[in-house]
């Protein structure tokens, strides 16, 4: 299991486009992928699951994987994040 943790820059948070492109990187890796913010954890493959923690500029969420390819797919979306989401 790999971890890592990263701060919400943008100034709308993680609404529908972003989260988007989340699940969209997240899907391109094998492994098993969540994001855990305050006590909830959701599947980070999923959009519905990654919206319904409401996440809002200047929140912290955990980016947890386990599986093959963890540590890759952490740092991708880690980057991802701190990109503003852009590629």
């Amino acid at each position: 299991m790999y971890s890592s943790q990263v701060t919400i820059k943008r100034e709308e948070g993680l609404h529908a486009r972003p989260a988007t492109f989340f699940i969209q990187k997240a899907n391109q890796f094998d492994c098993s992928i969540w994001v855990e913010t305050d006590s909830r954890k959701v599947n980070a493959k999923s959009l519905l699951g990654v919206l319904s923690l409401g996440i809002m500029q200047g929140s912290s969420i955990n980016i947890i994987a386990s599986g093959s390819d963890e540590e890759d797919a952490v740092n991708a979306l880690v980057a991802l994040v701190e990109s503003d989401f852009v590629e």
